[in-house]
């Protein structure tokens, strides 16, 4: 193995992949406990999810300015940064006595450290390993992390607002933070650059307000939908857009694209001028790590989507409570972490697009099986097959969609690439969530089947990921797999 001793290397890993289990966790345990919180802090549920709407924006606006910085202060620097101020902000909203502190501790410091410890995760990873299966091994523990906390989240948390208080489970964060703290004094981090680069101000407030808008935008989709809009847009008192009207999604979204657009013409400029961008324009022409960032965000969309279809019919349609409905996904938790164990040995055997291929392929066949047996009345054996099928596949392509979209840089671009490879996934995310979630508004009409249609709508994206993934150009021959990248 070339880089770091594998000895050395392996110190990374526990750190890094309790850190991403622990942001993954953050992101979804809170949806179980919205209404106990809301009640204790004297708010409204409506509060509460714009607090976890307002996390999940700082962290996807944030993702690429903070990967930038891993290559001013360090990867280690902002990895322990990420940390210290990610724990911070859980120990502030676990003793929140209202919506402002709440607000602070948790969508801010929360989100900001977030911002700031996730690249890392992955750029570290990649520089310490250039062999491609020993990558695909540790990139399978990471995303196997990530899978678990978004999968057992809702279970997790729903367990320990039931048995002790939700300020427990913010105080368990505060705890796990500090165990990274203690295991992360071990990393060690070799320069990406020999020089310090330049961070590029205004390129980092315009791709953090470009991305802030598309995600927010997509986001009211649940509330408004995504053509006519379902109910009034208000600014203050004043109706802005009447019931009927066009979706205010669209407003939020071409405000997004139009400071992206200004984004891209501030790199070409800065980039003409001899100055370093926020993001080089070459970090996207690359056409397989194009096709692997497309795939990527397709894989979070169907994960977050399905999960949140499945876990809304459990709780609507079987009157399962959290802790019931956290169970019953189990098996695609089992899936995932199965995959990510797998990872090292399915990457010495198989060439990493054909992994992804793979997993959409498992994940499709899992989506129908659910489609085909799990009805209002059916036995919960009835959900596994399916379950734990979307499980390993996703897992199995996630592992192998990272280490497609970073093995394409060389180390000097690991710190742009984690920030955009990050970023696609949030966007990913909050999608999946968002158009599953406009669906089954839309479809709840007498005589609909809302779940059934939202599914059908994962299965299809999940098809058309399975197109991109077909298209992946076959690696050069020193990527294949067995040889060093």
């Amino acid at each position: 193995m070339m880089g770091a001793p594998e000895s050395a290397a392996r110190s990374l890993v526990p750190p890094l992949v309790l850190a991403q289990f622990i942001a993954s966790y953050a992101a979804t345990n809170m949806n179980v406990a919205i209404s106990t919180i809301a009640a204790e802090i004297g708010t409204t549920v409506a509060g509460m999810q714009t607090t976890i709407t307002l996390f999940t924006l700082t962290m996807a606006s944030l993702m690429i300015p903070g990967s930038k910085l891993t290559d001013i202060w360090g990867r280690r620097t902002c990895f322990m940064l990420g940390l210290v101020i990610y724990g911070v902000g859980a120990a502030l909203a676990a003793v929140s006595q209202g919506i402002g502190l709440m607000i602070f501790g948790y969508s801010v410091l929360e989100g900001v450290g977030s911002a700031l410890m996730i690249p890392p995760i992955y750029i570290l990873i990649t520089v310490a390993f250039s062999d491609t299966r020993t990558r695909a091994k540790y990139f399978g523990a990471v995303s196997g992390a990530a899978g678990l906390g978004a999968a057992a989240g809702p279970l997790i948390g729903g367990v320990i607002t039931t048995g002790i208080s939700w300020r427990a489970s913010f105080a368990l964060q505060v705890l796990v933070v500090l165990s990274i703290i203690v295991l992360a004094r071990r990393i060690t981090d070799r320069p990406g650059h020999v020089s310090t680069p330049q961070f590029d101000l205004l390129g980092a407030v315009l791709s953090a307000a470009a991305l802030f808008f598309i995600v927010l935008g997509v986001l009211q989709s649940t509330k408004y939908g995504w053509l006519a809009s379902r109910t009034d847009f208000r600014i203050g008192d004043t109706v802005v857009i009447p019931t009927g009207g066009p979706s205010p999604v669209w407003i939020f979204v071409a405000i997004g694209a139009f400071i992206l657009l200004w984004f891209f013409r501030h790199v070409r400029s800065r980039e003409r001028r001899g100055k370093e961008p926020l993001i080089p324009l070459r970090m996207f022409g690359s056409r397989t790590a194009n096709l692997g960032l497309s795939t990527q965000a397709i894989q979070w969309l169907t994960m977050q989507g399905s999960f949140f279809v499945i876990s809304v019919f459990l709780q609507q349609v079987r009157h399962f409570n959290a802790v019931q409905t956290g169970l019953m996904l189990t098996p695609a938790t089992i899936g995932i972490l199965l995959s990510s164990a797998l990872a090292e040995r399915l990457a010495k055997r198989r060439e990493q697009r054909t992994l992804v291929r793979s997993g959409f392929i498992l994940t499709v066949a899992g989506m129908a099986l659910l489609l085909a047996l799990a009805r209002a009345d059916s036995s919960v054996f009835s959900f596994v097959p399916g379950l734990l099928l979307i499980g390993f596949g996703i897992g199995v392509m996630l592992t192998a969609s990272v280490n497609v979209v970073q093995s394409s840089f060389p180390d000097s671009d690991q710190g742009e690439i984690s920030g955009v490879s990050r970023s696609v996934s949030n966007l990913g995310s909050s999608l999946g969530t968002a158009l599953a979630g406009s669906v089954l508004v839309a479809a709840s009409h007498p005589g609909g089947r809302p779940f059934a249609l939202a599914l059908s709508t994962m299965l299809v994206i999940a098809l058309i990921g399975l197109v991109l993934a077909i298209l992946l150009p076959k690696p050069p021959a020193a990527t294949a797999p067995g040889r060093a990248s």
